[in-house]
């Protein structure tokens, strides 16, 4: 491969495969369609301190990713892509750190892996165009712990400045985690090595002042704002709560991260099975021992905590990204591409299976009754032929396994996000976004009843109510959730399973 092509490609892939189609999908609910309808009210009302929620104060998260999405939209209008745009920029930048760190402490062959194991992992494609705080997190908390180690390597006092500041952004965006994660980190790599030196960038008034500087005043202004019902809220409610406690119904076991990051980092679990194997000399290496206790300290943490989500993961799967390309000489069989093969052939058989799989819940069994309409065989002809690309470049490719294998990969991604996830959006979210276009459309007010569906509110633009209508208002609803024969409503637009109706008595 052409040497500058060689160079450009970590520059170039992430713009290519995380930027295009972000507006091919419907906003997905609960989590995007919050995080938009936030940023929505933040420019109908002109308030830029404090999130809300279908006019209730919105506590879950701090301020960051709103104004970032509210500068978005601002600048290229209200569109599903516009909500996206800072989570794929994030995405995009954390690709980047990864590629330049690796590039600094290993060698070019390791770096440009590590960029490619971040672009076309699994986890990154789906977090990295949804239209929430997790890319934005995640790129910083990236940028955090590189720094600290760069501070540690090279003594550059900037490296340990930027560091801080990263954590006051960190800090704007998801709140504790984002110290906890690099701090944690630090403190089991200077214990387990007993070398406390990179912790003289405590010592430096600056780093405080920048971090304290970029997190402290919205925080101030917030409580000053909305009191103790702030406190309540974020630090109670969504940081002790969420550890100590089952929130919303997302539990798991203690071996739930210990799936979920395989899952994660597919197609790429050839290599992490050899990057675990080799750990324990791994940790002869102070480095690797740093970029295995980051990933270590995310999933033991998280593991003991009540609330479980899948993206929690994803803060300790940088490392791992890194880990993994150092073992790209190590993997000559080409039995290894076997799962980016597999990945392929189950996005393409989505349709297969779909149209034939029974549901207990109402309204998505409602929702799969318009996959008829929304199927084609385009789907898996195009994985079909994705597979017959990636079989002939590694088998007649002559270049490094990893190499081959990253073909397939994007392939993968290309497949999910052009085809595959703006089909699945349109089927479960479709039409939400319909209903509420149309609700729109008719100028009157509308409540939401026995559901709740944020994004109804940014396609309407307009705040929605949860609570049974009023005599002659318009409500949006699920189907199965309707009266039976009830003369009191009147159906006015039904599809799948959600429904427009007015309330005659």
């Amino acid at each position: 491969m052409n040497r500058r092509l060689a160079d450009l490609l970590p520059l170039l892939l992430p713009l290519l495969f995380l930027l295009p189609n972000l507006g091919g999908a419907p906003l997905f609910d609960v989590d995007e369609g919050a995080f938009s309808e936030a940023t929505r009210e933040m420019l109908a009302k002109g308030d830029y301190l404090s999130t809300w929620l279908n006019g209730n104060p919105r506590f879950d998260k701090p301020i960051l990713i709103y104004w970032l999405q509210a500068l978005s939209v601002s600048l290229f209008g209200a569109a599903e892509w516009t909500f996206r745009l800072p989570s794929a920029l994030a995405a995009v930048f954390w690709c980047f750190a990864v590629n330049r760190f690796a590039r600094q402490f290993f060698d070019e062959d390791t770096a440009r892996l590590a960029g490619i194991v971040a672009l076309t992992c699994l986890g990154i494609q789906l977090i990295g165009r949804a239209a929430t705080a997790d890319a934005l997190l995640n790129l910083l908390l990236t940028l955090t712990l590189t720094d600290i180690w760069r501070y540690h390597a090279t003594g550059a006092r900037w490296a340990g400045r930027r560091a801080f500041l990263w954590v006051g952004l960190g800090i704007l965006t998801k709140g504790p985690i984002a110290i906890l994660v690099p701090g944690a980190t630090l403190f089991l790599w200077c214990l387990s090595m007993r070398r406390w030196t990179p912790l003289r960038a405590l010592r430096d008034p600056l780093s405080w002042l920048l971090l304290i500087g970029t997190a402290l005043p919205w925080y101030i202004a917030a409580y000053a704002i909305h009191g103790q019902a702030f406190i309540d809220g974020f630090f109670l409610k969504h940081n002790v709560q969420r550890f100590s406690a089952t929130l919303e119904g997302h539990g798991g076991s203690a071996f739930y991260y210990l799936l979920i990051v395989p899952l994660f980092v597919l197609p790429w679990l050839p290599w992490l099975i050899s990057a675990v194997r080799h750990s324990v000399s791994d940790w002869q290496d102070p480095l690797k021992r740093f970029l295995w206790l980051w990933c270590g300290f995310v999933i033991a943490f998280f593991s003991l905590s009540g609330t479980k989500l899948p993206h929690y993961a994803l803060y300790g799967c940088t490392p791992l990204f890194i880990l993994i390309a150092c073992r790209h000489a190590a993997l000559r069989s080409r039995w290894a591409g076997l799962p980016a093969l597999l990945l392929l052939a189950a996005y393409g058989s989505v349709p297969l299976w779909l149209g034939t799989v029974q549901v207990k819940d109402g309204f998505y069994a409602l929702q799969l009754t318009r996959w008829a309409e929304l199927s084609s065989h385009h789907g898996p002809a195009l994985a079909l032929a994705a597979i017959a690309i990636a079989l002939l470049v590694m088998g007649c490719w002559r270049a490094p396994l990893w190499q081959r294998i990253s073909v397939a990969a994007l392939l993968g991604n290309a497949l999910l996000s052009l085809w595959l996830a703006p089909l699945l959006g349109e089927l479960q979210q479709g039409p939400i976004k319909r209903t509420a276009e149309a609700a729109r459309l008719m100028g009157e007010p509308v409540v939401q009843w026995q559901t709740h569906w944020p994004s109804v509110s940014v396609y309407l633009r307009a705040e929605t109510e949860l609570r049974e209508p009023r005599p002659g208002e318009l409500a949006i609803t699920r189907v199965d959730r309707l009266p039976v024969a009830s003369p009191a409503y009147q159906i006015l637009r039904q599809e799948g399973g959600v429904a427009l109706l007015r309330r005659i008595e």
